[in-house]
Formats: C-alpha cells, structure tokens, sequence
C-alpha cells in the first residue's frame, strides 16, 4: 500500500483527514464531469480543514491519496470495480480498480484514516437475493462513513434489517428517518444526532469498548435537490425490466442503473447525486475535525 506524500504527513501531524472512494468517479459519473467534480471534492476538503484522501488500485498499488494525474490515469485505464473481496486480486493481477464502499473503508481504515465520505452505500437490492459488500465490511472495519443513505433502487427495510443484524449504528443527521436518494426520507426510523461532535463522542465511545464495527452516519439530500419519488420510481420500474431482459447481473446492476437514471431524468439525477456527494463531503470534514478536539 502506497500513501501519498501528503496523507502520511496529515498522518503524522494528527491533522484531520477524509477518505474519498474512486468508485463514483470512475463508473458512476459520465466523462469529464467525473474529474472535474473529483477535484471539486478534494478542494472542499481542503476549504474545511481537512486532508483529502482518494482511494483507489493503479496497475496493481493500492493507492492512499492518489494524484490528480494518477486518477486521470486510472480512469484512462478501463478500471475494474473492486469490493474488498477483490483487492487482492487487482493487486495480484496488476489491474488499476476503483474502489467501492466496502473496498475504501477497508483501505482507508488500514491506513489509519477514520472518516470516509461517499454518496450512498451499497445494500439489499429488490427482487432477487443480491446483498452488498458493503454492509459486511461496515461490520468489522472501525471508520464513520458518511452518506446520503442508500439509493431507492434498494429494498431500504431490508437494507437497514441488514444494517441492525450485522450491528452497524446507523444514525440521521438532523433526522430521524433513514434517507434515500433521490427522495430525501423515507418512513424507516433511526436514531438522531444533530452536529458533529456527537458524532465523534459515539465514535469515541464506541472505541472505549472497543467495538470494531462502523458508524453509518445518514445525511439527507438538500431539499432543493429532491426528485418526484413517483417519478423516480417510474424510472426504475422501466430499468428494471431492461435489467430482466439483458440478464445484467451482480456489479453491473448499479451502475447499469444509475446510467439510465440519469438518461431517462434528462440529468436531473446527475446533478442531485454530485450535491449530495459535495454536503456528505463536508459533514465528512466536520467529523473529522471533531475528532480531533
């Protein structure tokens, strides 16, 4: 593992650090709109104080804080999505990857980094017996993550029994109702925190036991980028039978599907899921910096 010349000086001098996935620039936003809002990500990071640090797998190094011209290059270079059941064989094969949620906490958390910002994590999917990585690896890997919930492409109510039986907290931010994107809320409660440092006392806490799992911190699209759910579900409905007919399957699933969404809303969805990416990135920093109090 590899960790730029800057996280492992942020390492070193205690400063606050936040974790960025590879994943949603390299298939889950269109070219070039994905390098333009990487670096949009990473300068947030910097206006709050914070070190950013994108995560991803170039030629087979696992890379902690990749470069601007790494990144470029790993997206030029037809990247693999990796779980963290498959790092080891991006590295062994000497594949460039992008890391996904489960992939970039593990990595992150290696590392020593403790606060991780991505749009949404993966979960149950409707219909057929598909469960995310991403739950599992929250079980075991001591990070906050912080998200705008998960998709509403998902099953929420399975999703968050999987959360509760795999003993992942999740908590709302100034919520206390899971989120969903792009609809904003939706009915299934959670637990409520409304700033920062009670983010970071749980955490503490949490560590005083020596609880190993992550904490799921739930941050809710800003409102003025909520999409119609009726609407929405329309979409997926449609994407759905087209999934049934191609046979798409597995990894292809969501990023099949975020494509068409963001085709059939006439890019709508785009827009809403890179705001959303920007607020979880700076609840992220605050997070961050109250660890550090």
């Amino acid at each position: 593992m590899f960790i730029s010349e800057k996280v492992q000086k942020a390492l070193e001098e205690n400063k606050p650090i936040v974790a960025l996935e590879s994943t949603v620039i390299a298939h889950g936003l269109p070219y070039p709109e994905n390098l333009k809002v990487a670096q949009e990500f990473e300068d947030i990071v910097y206006e709050n104080g914070c070190v950013p640090a994108t995560i991803g797998i170039l030629k087979g190094k696992v890379i902690v804080g990749l470069s601007k011209e790494q990144l470029i290059e790993l997206v030029d270079d037809n990247p693999i999505k990796v779980g963290t059941r498959e790092i080891s064989y991006a590295i062994a094969m000497k594949k460039s990857a992008a890391t996904t949620v489960s992939s970039t906490a593990k990595i992150a958390s290696l590392a020593g980094i403790k606060v991780f910002a991505t749009g949404g994590i993966g979960g149950v999917h409707r219909g057929e017996w598909d469960v995310s990585q991403d739950i599992i690896e929250l079980s075991k890997t001591n990070i906050i993550v912080v998200s705008a919930g998960c998709k509403s492409i998902l099953d929420i109510k399975k999703t968050l029994e999987f959360l509760e039986t795999f003993q992942v907290l999740t908590v709302g931010y100034k919520t206390e109702y899971f989120p969903i994107f792009y609809n904003r809320l939706s009915k299934e409660k959670i637990y409520k925190v409304e700033n920062a440092d009670e983010i970071a006392n749980i955490f503490n806490e949490k560590n005083k036991l020596k609880l190993e799992s992550a904490i799921l911190v739930a941050n809710p699209i800003p409102e003025d980028y909520v999409l119609d759910n009726n609407e929405i579900e329309g979409y997926i409905k449609t994407i759905e039978k087209e999934i049934a007919e191609k046979d798409i399957h597995g990894k292809e699933v969501t990023p099949y599907m975020l494509k068409r969404l963001v085709e059939l809303s006439n890019g709508k969805t785009l827009e809403s899921n890179i705001v959303l990416l920007k607020n979880n990135v700076e609840l992220a920093c605050k997070i961050a910096q109250s660890l550090k109090k």
